[in-house]
């Protein structure tokens, strides 16, 4: 039996092979302390939530951060502490139904990347963000600042609309929160070798 290549298809395979040779790739370092935390600033109350337990990668190509990128995190929501535990049994069970959408995640790619003073990139990712079942698109700002690792340490600021995501807002006397919550990610990657 002969095998015949054909042109197209064997230039085709060798692209991708190459891609893959020099594809970049940065995991969340879990081992750094990386912070993922909401603000509700409701009239009543102001508190906040935190969590370390966030992981995901970035990708691209070559040395261009913009070339074929792919960006994939996830946060999981059974770890977020208030401070206080009544509050955190309330917001897991009730509002944010985390025994059935236990995390959120955000899948898409950076779309702008502009050097800054101290290699500090200011970046914009646009993808979808997932929080309790319901998937929106988003436009994200945020800085790469490289790391003594050779990973980032990655920081963004933006808001989310809960009822955007089919979260009630509560208005019970103990549990007040604002209908708007402000995200603070600030996490750092290392590079897979």
């Amino acid at each position: 039996m002969i095998v015949r290549f054909k042109p197209a298809a064997f230039i085709f395979c060798l692209a991708l092979l190459s891609a893959s040779l020099f594809a970049t790739e940065h995991d969340v370092d879990k081992s750094q302390k990386n912070l993922v935390k909401f603000t509700s600033d409701a009239k009543i109350e102001t508190f906040d939530g935190t969590t370390d337990k966030i992981d995901g990668y970035m990708t691209w190509n070559g040395d261009d951060i913009l070339s074929q990128n792919q960006l994939y995190f996830e946060v999981d929501l059974r770890t977020l502490d208030t401070g206080i535990g009544l509050r955190n049994r309330h917001m897991r069970e009730d509002y944010l139904e985390t025994d059935k959408y236990p995390m959120t995640t955000f899948k898409g790619k950076l779309t702008k990347a502009e050097k800054s003073t101290g290699g500090i990139l200011n970046v914009i990712a646009e993808g979808n963000l997932s929080i309790h079942g319901v998937t929106k698109p988003v436009s994200i700002k945020g800085t790469l600042t490289p790391s003594s690792a050779g990973g980032f340490r990655v920081q963004s600021s933006f808001e989310v609309k809960l009822t955007d995501y089919n979260i009630p807002i509560p208005q019970l006397m103990f549990l007040k929160i604002s209908e708007v919550m402000k995200l603070n990610l600030d996490f750092f990657t290392k590079k897979v070798k």
